[in-house]
């Protein structure tokens, strides 16, 4: 069921391409404008942002600080090159082996961190988070929805309620959707391959000025396509971005027509797969040490420290960190400032007692980048390490205001707060974990548990009584948009 909520949410990207169009030719309409009529780019990011939260509590979010920052930065690479970007974006990976991505509402869009593991290079990745990024500059699940809407007596409202509901109650949403639409099939497929067409055509713009190798869009769908040709069961990208033989060719021949660029492979990307093959893609030490093996082999020569870096990951986590340690400081020193190897040399030190070198380690960092996000955590973790729970707190306290929707920053903010017997403060934290879920009533309870235990009329108590009344108003907007 949870596949056909995934589709609902990606009603616009089932694929099929038209002839092929010369890249400097393309001279699109603002048709992305045009579902503002029934939606409005406000109503768009109340709903992405009520999607998101109920992605949080039903799928396996990763909630990786290095890979977010990684996936961040593409991402954004990306969004400063693409046409017609009305939204912010947030990127995020979700823990699932199967190759598939998806936009929805808001300028959200998520990977499967098996998509990490089939794309080769930075570009194919790029690729498809260009196509994805497309889907939300174009608004097309808005309208699609539009569409649906007037072949329906349902409003579109009704509609983005039921999409709603389908990913909180699965077996409800789907029925209220089946209950509120009607229309062709044959309609359907028309309107989202037009969709496709756009997604395509603006996609591989994007991916040309943003610097990445056209011809890996045609290479990554045209080795998924050869892959799959005969499974009984292709992934989900498949099923939502079916590739028929004129995709194919479409994609080709549009990237001929984009001057030759030669892009040379991208260390930050093959350290991200590293760190996805050793800690999230559901294999075991060995499988995980054979991948490394197995693929630096295959690999270019520049690519050496990710499988140096993976193969010190598995020993971290194997409980051998004196066998992780020459590896990263091998690593580091060639590399200070990078931050996947910061942030596993932190993790070797806290684990061989070596708190004190871990927090100067940071310290150092942080003076080179300020304020930045995945150094932050990790200062924060190794100050609590050290028993400095106070200062932990003040600086969790900032991370938390400036990264609002980062679980890590609110679970360590608990857990100094537990240390220090400040139960208020912990009941805060968690409330906010709560909240990002959409457990609003648990959020609201925990809350009002803290103001309870505030000194009565104190500034502590009046920022928890304000706090309830806007998760009150957040609650009350969420259920009114089912």
């Amino acid at each position: 069921m949870l596949n056909r909520t995934r589709s609902l949410l990606c009603l616009s990207l089932a694929v099929t391409l038209s002839t092929p169009v010369n890249a400097s030719s393309i001279n699109l309409p603002d048709i992305g404008t045009a579902a503002s009529s029934t939606l409005t780019i406000d109503q768009e990011l109340q709903y992405g942002d009520a999607y998101m939260r109920m992605l949080r509590s039903s799928q396996p979010i990763v909630n990786d600080p290095v890979i977010n920052e990684y996936i961040d930065s593409l991402g954004h690479r990306l969004v400063a090159s693409a046409n017609d970007v009305k939204t912010p974006f947030t990127f995020f990976m979700i823990r699932d082996r199967n190759i598939n991505a998806f936009a929805f509402f808001g300028g959200y869009v998520a990977l499967h961190s098996g998509l990490f593991l089939h794309a080769h290079t930075e570009s194919e990745l790029a690729s498809v988070v260009a196509h994805e990024i497309a889907h939300i500059t174009q608004r097309h699940l808005a309208r699609a929805m539009e569409d649906e809407a007037r072949r329906s007596p349902a409003t579109l409202a009704a509609l983005a309620g039921s999409l709603l509901l389908a990913i909180a109650s699965p077996e409800a949403g789907m029925a209220a959707i089946t209950a509120t639409t009607a229309g062709s099939v044959q309609g359907r497929i028309n309107y989202t391959r037009s969709n496709e067409r756009e997604a395509d055509r603006f996609g591989i713009n994007t991916l040309a000025k943003a610097g990445f190798d056209v011809n890996a869009m045609p290479r990554f769908f045209g080795r998924l396509a050869d892959e799959y040709r005969y499974a009984s069961k292709p992934p989900p990208m498949l099923l939502t971005h079916p590739l028929p033989e004129d995709r194919l060719t479409d994609s080709r021949a549009r990237a001929q027509n984009f001057p030759p660029l030669r892009v040379g492979p991208s260390l930050e990307y093959h350290l991200t797969r590293s760190r996805i093959v050793a800690r999230h893609a559901g294999i075991d030490q060995d499988a995980a040490m054979d991948w490394f093996n197995r693929t630096e082999k295959k690999a270019d020569a520049t690519l050496k420290p990710a499988y140096q870096y993976g193969r010190a990951l598995v020993y971290l986590d194997s409980n051998k960190a004196a066998d992780a340690l020459p590896i990263l400081e091998s690593l580091l020193k060639a590399d200070p400032q990078n931050n996947f190897y910061l942030d596993a040399i932190t993790d070797t030190y806290l684990a061989l007692g070596k708190n004190e070198q871990a927090t100067a380690r940071l310290e150092r960092a942080l003076k080179a980048k300020p304020n930045n996000a995945v150094l932050t955590i990790n200062y924060a973790n190794s100050l609590m390490k050290q028993e400095k729970n106070d200062e932990a707190i003040r600086v969790l306290q900032r991370y938390t205001h400036d990264n609002p929707n980062d679980v890590n920053g609110w679970h360590l903010l608990s857990e100094a707060n537990i240390h220090l017997g400040n139960s208020d403060e912990d009941l805060a934290a968690r409330a906010e974990i709560l909240a990002l879920k959409a457990n609003w009533g648990k959020a609201i309870q925990f809350y009002t548990q803290a103001s309870q235990l505030a000194e009565l009329g104190s500034l502590k108590q009046a920022r928890y009584d304000a706090r309830i009344d806007q998760l009150m108003v957040q609650r009350d907007r969420f259920f009114a948009l089912q």
